[in-house]
């Protein structure tokens, strides 16, 4: 009886690394997979919002299009129509919408 006992406890052990390996490699997956990208558009868009200029056509995140009026430090004024002026955070400004799609020819 102590011998199965035994023997069922050394290849339990074998299994332990197995075990931390295949764990060690899920969270490879998961920083490739997800939180890396995550990080890398985060980055594009905080690049995105402080290289916002007067002039550039934009869309927030509501959905409103227009182009930069003027721009201060936290908020931008953007002009929706000719006269129409809305105030809104660089935060409200959306990187996915307002690039404009490459065009192939």
């Amino acid at each position: 009886m102590l011998s199965i006992v035994l023997a069922q406890a050394s290849v339990g052990g074998g299994g332990i690394l197995g075990q931390v390996f295949l764990f060690g490699s899920i969270i490879l997956i998961m920083y490739f997979f997800m939180i890396r990208p995550q990080q890398k558009k985060q980055k594009d868009s905080k690049k995105f919002i402080e290289e916002i200029k007067k002039g550039d056509d934009v869309v927030t995140i509501g959905g409103l299009h227009g182009k930069v009026y003027s721009t201060d430090t936290d908020t931008v004024i953007l002009e929706l129509d000719r006269g129409l002026k809305v105030k809104v955070e660089k935060s409200a400004i959306s990187l996915d919408f307002s690039k404009k799609p490459a065009t192939t020819k």
